[in-house]
């Protein structure tokens, strides 16, 4: 039997535009490593993930997430947009992953938009970008140190999956990203780093951001749900918010699909929550 792959838009605008594809296949028992890089690779999607059920566990799932080019540990919009798949044709209070990253939960709440799914990353880890990492990264992007904002240090992020964060100066920086794909893959995957996360703080609450992908062959993400929630870790450790805080980062816009993802810290809690609506596309 063919395997089904569903196709969903995880952290869509207020509007329902936009947000990032995924793949989705929930029953993914007796594809091996190869099918499912395979159906990945034809996808073309920044990842698929596939869910395998356990036995005698209801709402348990084992779940691994593959891009074009490689399996990665976590993918935070893929989880979205499983999780809600998966209530859409099974309500549960909460959904239990645990992918290559380590347990993941998420948790589903019906609005007048859809529905919305949030998850709870693995506890963050956040540690100084060295320096000639940086210097080469800044070169493929071509970008100067200058185009930093000092009072956000470069820094090696993970919430399962490795973020290089950069923070710039000016929304104009931002929005003007021509880098060198070839070069930046080839630090990526020497690296170890998912994405690139390019952000700009217009407040304390609010973000604007762009996420390189190379190292696993899509050129930029337009939601990066796994990202954000390294961000948050980051930011939680730089204590530009509090042990408990909120916060919304936009990403997308320059790409024509509009993203909105939510991220909060709880007191207490070791990981960040991240939250979007996500919903059904066609193929």
């Amino acid at each position: 039997m063919p395997t089904e792959v569903l196709r969903y838009a995880a952290f869509t605008s207020e509007d329902g535009r936009g947000g990032n594809p995924a793949g989705v296949v929930l029953d993914a028992g007796g594809l091996d490593e190869a099918a499912m890089q395979s159906i990945a690779a034809d996808l073309g999607y920044s990842e698929t993930a596939f869910l395998f059920p356990r036995e005698h566990e209801p709402n348990v799932y084992d779940v691994r997430y593959f891009a074009p080019e490689q399996e990665v540990p976590f993918c935070g919009h893929a989880t979205i947009a499983s999780g809600v798949a998966l209530v859409e044709r099974r309500p549960a209070e909460e959904l239990v992953f645990h992918t290559p990253a380590g347990l993941v939960t998420v948790s589903t709440q019906r609005t007048d938009h859809g529905l919305v799914a949030e998850l709870t990353s693995v506890s963050p880890r956040v540690r100084p970008a060295p320096p000639e990492l940086v210097e080469s990264v800044l070169g493929a992007l071509h970008w100067s140190s200058d185009d930093l904002d000092p009072d956000y240090p470069p820094a090696l992020a993970n919430a399962g999956s490795e973020h290089l964060v950069l923070v710039t100066r000016t929304r104009a920086r931002l929005a003007d990203l021509h880098y060198d794909y070839d070069a930046l893959a080839q630090i990526m995957r020497r690296q170890g780093l998912i994405t690139v996360l390019l952000a700009w703080p217009e407040g304390r609450k609010l973000y604007h951001a762009r996420n390189p992908f190379a190292g696993s062959g899509v050129v930029e993400d337009p939601a990066t749900g796994a990202a954000a929630a390294a961000f948050g870790g980051y930011l939680r450790e730089l204590h530009k918010i509090g042990p408990t805080a909120d916060l919304t980062i936009l990403q997308g816009a320059e790409m024509g699909r509009p993203s909105r993802i939510e991220v909060s810290v709880q007191r207490g809690e070791p990981g960040v929550r991240v939250r979007g609506a996500a919903s059904a596309i066609s193929a």
